[in-house]
């Protein structure tokens, strides 16, 4: 694997350039993250848009992240000056914290408004942004509370802007998915190609799983010996034969088909079968 990861489509650089443009229009902005990896799904260039616009961090995917991973990071942000919450938005758990924030940012925008003279009370208008396949869209329609943008589940999806009104108090810009030109750092491209935040083939899925089967040994192996008979001290070879027996995954004589197991556990990983895994704290 190359010491920097490139990976900037065109519409990204014309993503950030949007971005830019409607800085000046909204008073909050509202950063997804992905619960299981949130170091590796925020996006440096954020902080420096934001201008010193009030954040709201938004720790999605919460399902399918470590209990204590989910306590753990939003400590975090909280400690560090940001407000935070995370959200599962299968159940939407969490978004009452996220509208009860946009809430009090809207009373604290009227209050300037009256100072200035304003006294009619003007929507919040929050700017929803963050990387990839970290559900946007899917946030926005769940407060909304119907499907008012498009989702999907690969890179690149959402187009053109778009904006949501929530309530009387508070209304929403949808922005498309935005990584950074470089991304210096093996490990938080691993992450980001591990969650399906790049194209998957961006880095080959022997290295992916082989990162997975490290994580799962390391801090996971119930997880290992629940779904594959597989013991911590087993390498990867190993525990992919387990896997693809497990999955009934086998070639002509009975050989283990090592390639559909290696794609069939990284799908579980991705959709939460293979069980709640955080794969970096703070």
């Amino acid at each position: 694997m190359e010491d920097a990861f490139h990976w900037y489509p065109g519409h990204m650089a014309k993503a950030k350039r949007a971005i830019l443009g409607d800085i000046r229009l909204i008073d909050v902005i509202i950063e997804l993250l992905d619960s299981r990896a949130p170091l590796a799904t925020q996006n440096p260039d954020i902080a420096a848009l934001s201008n010193g616009k009030k954040r709201v961090v938004v720790l999605n995917k919460s399902d399918l992240a470590s209990k204590d991973g989910n306590v753990s990071w939003v400590e975090y942000y909280r400690e560090n000056g940001l407000n935070a919450a995370g959200v599962n938005l299968k159940s939407k758990e969490g978004l009452r914290s996220v509208r009860a924030l946009l809430s009090e940012a809207a009373a604290e925008k009227h209050k300037r408004d009256l100072k200035r003279g304003i006294k009619q009370k003007r929507p919040v208008r929050a700017l929803v942004c963050g990387i990839p396949n970290v559900g946007k869209s899917t946030f926005i329609n769940a407060m909304a509370g119907k499907n008012v943008v498009k989702t999907g589940n690969k890179p690149g999806v959402t187009k053109g802007k778009q904006w949501i009104t929530v309530s009387k108090e508070i209304e929403l810009l949808d922005s498309p998915g935005l990584l950074w030109p470089k991304i210096e750092d093996k490990k938080t491209a691993l992450y980001l190609a591990l969650i399906g935040s790049m194209n998957d083939e961006a880095i080959n899925t022997d290295i992916l799983i082989e990162k997975l089967t490290e994580l799962m040994k390391e801090r996971y192996p119930e997880i290992l010996e629940e779904k594959y008979g597989a013991e911590k001290e087993e390498g990867v070879g190993e525990i992919l034969i387990k896997a693809a027996v497990r999955y009934n995954m086998l070639k002509k004589g009975g050989e283990p088909d090592l390639k559909r197991a290696a794609d069939n556990m990284l799908d579980d990983f991705r959709s939460g079968r293979l069980g709640r895994i955080t794969l970096e704290f703070p």
